[in-house]
């Protein structure tokens, strides 16, 4: 070890073990074996693979809607309204003659445009705090633990509900408003990381060859975060569907015409019992998406254990 020490800080990157098995990465960085270990346990475990092939349809759907939709999802046929299922249209039509299986393809862009969006803007700046006051400790993680803790004291959807009240409804503010829930639970899943890998020998070896506070933040610690990260991410995306379609069902989400499950399901209380369909279908897909990212994000949790890896 004396001999890599003095060697410099480039060799000591490539050689020390890092928390994820014996990888030549960069300290602290999941080696390529850590993740093709994680895909062999995924691939065995069928319920995960189940629902990432569900997504994985619902994402192809989305992205090529306007190839695979058989109608205008946006279209008024007053003629049409209210359908049952037919070779015509396969799902029904709704109250203004629109089909539904259109409506609910173009909607599965909608949510996967604002999940995106959502994690974007949320976990940048949960992450960042967490590294901040996992690392750095003190008065500073005092403060910004006390500021997450007051966030997570308001139930999520009422904290949505008065940041929507304050900037009012539509699809950006809407955003903004979730993206603000996601930042509490990622800064402190990723505080609760550092404060766990923090005194590991890579950063202490980091430490020793004079690398700054920042360079072991940002490029030692903070990969070993990306597994639990991913997991995290995973499952919080079925609360952010939820939670998306809740609030277009209370007209506080996506603006008509633009097709959204939630305003589907919104449209179409009214006509439970006349006409099921219209109801049932985004009710369906609500449910599959949702059941897919539990299953998926489940079996993540346990493909990425560092413990089947030989991790203690």
């Amino acid at each position: 070890m004396a001999r890599q020490f003095s060697a410099g800080a480039g060799r000591i990157f490539h050689s020390i073990t890092g928390l994820f098995g014996r990888s030549q990465k960069p300290l602290g960085q999941p080696s390529a074996t850590y993740w093709g270990r994680a895909w062999r346990a995924l691939r065995r475990d069928r319920a995960a693979m189940a629902g990432l092939a569900i997504l994985a349809l619902i994402a192809f759907s989305a992205v090529f809607a306007d190839l695979i939709a058989p109608h205008d999802p946006i279209h008024v046929t007053p003629g049409d309204r209210l359908l049952s299922p037919s070779t015509t249209y396969l799902l029904g039509t709704d109250h203004l003659g629109r089909d539904i299986l259109s409506r609910i393809l173009f909607g599965a862009r909608t949510s996967l445009l604002i999940v995106i969006a959502v994690v974007s803007l949320g976990t940048p700046i949960g992450t960042l705090c967490g590294l901040v006051a996992g690392y750095l400790g003190g008065t500073i993680d005092t403060i910004i633990m006390r500021i997450m803790d007051g966030f997570m004291a308001f139930p999520g959807l009422i904290l949505i509900l008065a940041i929507i009240a304050v900037l009012g409804p539509g699809l950006a503010n809407g955003i903004l408003a979730l993206g603000i829930l996601v930042v509490p639970g990622v800064t402190r899943l990723v505080r609760g990381n550092v404060l766990a890998i923090r005194e590991e020998l890579y950063v202490e070896a980091s430490r020793a060859v004079g690398a700054g506070v920042w360079y072991i933040v940002f490029w030692v610690i903070l990969p070993g975060t990306f597994p639990i990260l991913l997991v995290h991410l995973t499952l919080h995306s079925a609360s952010i569907i939820l939670v998306e379609a809740a609030l277009s069902f209370l007209n506080l989400g996506v603006p008509p015409p633009t097709p959204s499950w939630g305003m589907m399901l919104y449209d179409g209380r009214s006509y439970m019992s006349s006409a099921p369909w219209f109801v049932f279908s985004p009710g369906a897909i609500i449910f599959l998406v949702v059941l897919a990212l539990v299953l998926l994000g489940d079996g993540l949790g346990d493909a990425l254990d560092p413990r089947r890896h030989g991790v203690h």
